[in-house]
Order: structure tokens, then C-alpha cells, then sequence
């Protein structure tokens, strides 16, 4: 029987007060004025626990540890979930996208 897939995509919200970090500035130079500011990441986990994990601290990325406000579910549920290789390259693609649209865009 094949192994189910289980890696998923995810998009955090994050405050305003992202845009004083001077690295998250100046990886967004096209940001759009209004748009939100996010963290894009992947995990073999439900992104729920994942985002619980970074609130505590555990492999935390910074600006979602600092910054992190809530999932933003309807930019990424409908790619979840699918095998690793596929959540690795559907990562930097949903953050190239969303960087495009003119959102601030943290991917690790």
C-alpha cells in the first residue's frame, strides 16, 4: 500500500512591525503598500502544530516566533498534502507567487 502523502505547504500571517526588520525589507523590494506580510513554509506536520511550535519557539523562525498573527489556510489548503519533493518546490513557488502579488514574503 502506498505511503499517504502528509507534507503540506503554509502561509502565517505576520504584524506590521515585520517591515522595521531591516533583512525582511530589503528581501521585499517590491511590496505592494496594504498587502499582508507572510511566512511561507513547509512541514511534514499538520500546519495547526507547526504554527503552535513556532509560537513556542520550537525551530522557530524568527519573524513567526516575533511577529506571527494566525494561518492564512485559503492560500495553501488546496496544494495539501503531497509528498516531500513536491511540498519542497511548492514552497518557493507559493512564495515567488505571493512575493509577485506584491505580499511581504518570508520563506526560509
Amino acid at each position: 500500500m502506498p505511503r499517504r502523502h502528509h507534507h503540506h505547504v503554509y502561509v502565517v500571517e505576520l504584524d506590521d512591525r515585520v517591515w522595521n526588520e531591516p533583512r525582511f525589507r530589503a528581501a521585499n523590494p517590491g511590496y505592494a503598500l496594504g498587502k499582508p506580510f507572510v511566512y511561507v513554509g513547509m512541514t511534514g506536520l499538520d500546519p495547526d502544530l507547526r504554527f503552535d511550535k513556532h509560537k513556542a519557539g520550537i525551530q522557530a523562525n524568527r519573524y513567526v516566533f516575533e511577529h506571527g498573527l494566525r494561518l492564512l489556510p485559503a492560500l495553501y489548503e488546496v496544494y495539501n498534502p503531497m509528498p516531500y519533493a513536491a511540498a519542497c518546490e511548492m514552497e518557493v513557488e507559493l512564495a515567488i507567487a505571493l512575493r509577485e502579488a506584491g505580499y511581504g514574503v518570508w520563506q526560509a
